[in-house]
């Protein structure tokens, strides 16, 4: 399972120490695109403890410098409404994170980070991006800010004020890691770090986040977690492997009854070249009557 302990496990119980506050840091520098520095890590109440969720699903909320809230969630088993779930929670944390009486552009921005473990929806990508834009539907212009807004508000685009969602398949990457962002979803994915790897973070993985740098006790609960972990994942890989065993019946039938459909076609088509009544191709059809 690789040297270094699993993400998820690590939010659970090292990455709410101050002291490792760079591991997520480098995540968030890398993912971002600029330097995340966490003021301090705030309650998120859908943190679990259940014992299905436990292992399920873990989330962190942390506030960066600038007082924008970042939601890191991890999620290992398949969850069909999980889009829906991202915008329960970045809609929230907006209404929890604002006084009464406060005017709205006290409204904080937030962001999302989903590592999710299972195939969700279609794409081909690993990392998806998701941020509001309004789009003129006459001229195709995007609506931008005021210069006094802008300066307002500290923001170059109005997109900057909503939520922006991060998605990153991590089950999905079957490549080497030659960017620092993929050499963060390579160790999510397989919980080492590609040989020479230099994103940010990483190194203070190496340094903090070793399995044998725990306790027996700790070892023990981390493999048990592991192996549940490996169930979540075979019943994942189950659920594809069915889905794709129904999708080929399926397509074998309505391609057997397209087939079926276009051989009546051209026996209608004959029979009426030949002179056949209507009733005469009805029963020989079986009551199947090419539509004029």
């Amino acid at each position: 399972m690789g040297n270094y302990i699993r993400f998820d496990w690590a939010m659970k119980r090292l990455l709410r120490n101050k002291a490792n506050y760079s591991v997520l840091e480098g995540l968030l520098t890398t993912l971002l695109n600029e330097a995340i520095t966490i003021k301090h890590l705030l309650e998120s109440e859908s943190n679990q403890e259940e014992e299905f969720d436990k292992y399920n699903r873990v989330d962190m909320l942390a506030e960066n410098s600038k007082g924008e809230l970042v939601l890191i969630e991890v999620q290992n088993n398949n969850e069909y409404a999980y889009f829906q779930r991202m915008l329960f929670g970045t809609s929230k944390l907006v209404t929890e994170y604002i006084n009464r009486g406060d005017s709205y552009d006290k409204v904080r921005k937030v962001y999302s980070i989903n590592i999710v473990y299972f195939s969700l929806g279609h794409g081909k990508d690993i990392v998806y991006h998701g941020k509001t834009e309004f789009r003129g539907i006459h001229e195709n212009d995007i609506l931008e800010l005021t210069p006094f807004q802008k300066q307002t508000f500290k923001v170059e685009s109005v997109s900057q004020l909503y939520p922006e969602y991060y998605i990153l398949k991590v089950n999905d990457f079957n490549r080497v890691a030659k960017t620092p962002l993929e050499e963060w979803i390579y160790y999510l994915n397989t919980g080492e770090i590609a040989e020479g790897a230099k994103a940010p973070g990483l190194d203070a993985v190496r340094e903090r986040l070793k399995v044998d740098s725990m306790s027996k006790s700790e070892q023990d609960a981390y493999y048990r977690h592991l192996d549940t972990i490996v169930i979540l994942k075979d019943n994942i890989l189950t659920e594809r492997a069915e889905g794709r065993a129904e999708g080929r019946a399926e397509g074998r039938a309505e391609g057997r009854a397209e087939g079926r459909a276009e051989a009546i076609k051209d026996i209608i088509a004959q029979m009426k070249k030949m002179g056949f009544s209507t009733e005469q191709i009805l029963a020989a059809t079986g009551g199947s009557k090419q539509e004029d």
